[in-house]
């Protein structure tokens, strides 16, 4: 069955080079599951950060669908909280406070259990040359495979 993923991060993978990956649970109120089902989510520019020793998902989108209920509307952009085990969050929180790195949100996704999850990643800040050296093996990788598919034997 594997997973059913809602919503990628393609710009973190360009921006950070990805040291660890977690993943988190992740409280949602009202209809955010229906429309995560919709697939009507958003990862561009999102970012996680500690509050009161909890981590939160900033800035996602999450669309209200206009099938809900009408009365009650949350807030597209509202902080969310992240669900981790206790040993996880304090890794995180040395990660990010003592060493200097982000995290940052690759994925929100349905697991096995239709559970929704978010893959969460500590990452380092890359700079433009190491964005133009990954860029640069790419295109390389690419015409090395392109090449041996073309070859006739």
């Amino acid at each position: 069955m594997g997973i059913n993923i809602v919503a990628q991060n393609k710009k973190a993978r360009h921006d950070y080079e990805i040291l660890e990956k977690f993943e988190a649970g992740m409280v949602l109120v009202g209809a955010e599951v229906k429309a995560l089902r919709a697939k009507r989510a958003n990862l561009a520019d999102s970012f996680c950060r500690f509050i009161q020793g909890e981590l939160y998902l900033m800035n996602a989108h999450i669309a209200h669908l206009e099938t809900t209920v009408k009365h009650y509307i949350p807030d597209t952009r509202t902080p969310r909280k992240l669900l981790l085990h206790k040993k996880e969050l304090e890794k995180l929180y040395v990660k990010v406070h003592k060493d200097g790195y982000t995290i940052v949100p690759l994925m929100i996704y349905f697991n096995e259990r239709n559970l929704v999850k978010v893959s969460i990643a500590i990452a380092k800040g890359k700079q433009l040359h190491d964005k133009r050296a990954d860029m640069k093996a790419k295109t390389l990788d690419r015409e090395a495979q392109q090449s041996i598919k073309n070859r006739e034997y």
